[in-house]
């Protein structure tokens, strides 16, 4: 398997299951936007957009997708949820409510805040933006009020896949809007082995 990955960006939810499952891999670090600084990567993923992992014949780009991916490539595993669980629904739901719902609007504010050039900057379109992604917070907070965990009363990539969005929220300041059991849940799973694995494989920023 060949990862290919930018520091801190959504690839870093592949980056932290790979590690968690020990999975032999080879990892690309690029400088963001690939398209423009890696040669040749619209070749490998014509939306030049990261992550992207090659396993053999097959190529992924989504990363919810390639948590789920690997979960399945790896069953059985704890971090799996299987299908005869009760669990599953909510393990599935939140697995793609962690880009369609929390990081998309996260995109929007790093945009406008940070990527474009200051004179196209939309100081209304990142408060906007930001209230829209921490109203959708509000189902993580409900949820851990009695659990330490999104599912099956066990970590799973469900758990990667939530994390990252409010780990890029700290990386936007956002986290200090955090309710309690969302700022105490961003803390916990980055002391994970694995997670802290992840930080140091990849290039700095």
């Amino acid at each position: 398997m060949k990862l290919y990955h930018c520091a801190d960006a959504r690839s870093f939810r592949a980056l932290w299951a790979l590690e968690e499952f020990g999975s032999q891999y080879d990892l690309i670090n690029m400088a963001f936007p690939p398209r423009a600084t890696y040669p040749g990567y619209l070749d490998i993923n014509p939306l030049g957009t990261v992550p992207t992992l090659v396993d053999g014949e097959v190529t992924l780009t989504e990363s919810a997708a390639i948590c789920h991916y690997l979960a399945e490539r790896n069953a059985p595993t704890p971090l799996r949820v299987a299908p005869d669980e009760p669990a599953y629904g909510a393990y599935l739901n939140w697995l793609y409510r962690s880009d369609a719902t929390l990081t998309f609007p996260q995109t929007i504010v790093l945009r406008y805040s940070r990527l474009e050039p200051e004179e196209r900057r939309l100081p209304q379109a990142v408060e906007d933006y930001s209230i829209w992604y921490l109203s959708r917070l509000r189902s993580v907070e409900t949820t851990l009020t009695d659990a330490s965990f999104l599912c099956a009363n066990r970590f799973t990539v469900a758990d990667i896949a939530v994390h990252y969005a409010l780990y890029l929220g700290r990386s936007l300041g956002l986290d200090k809007r955090y309710k309690p059991n969302c700022a105490a849940y961003l803390e916990r799973l980055m002391e994970r082995p694995a997670f802290q694995r992840a930080l140091e494989l990849q290039a700095p920023t």
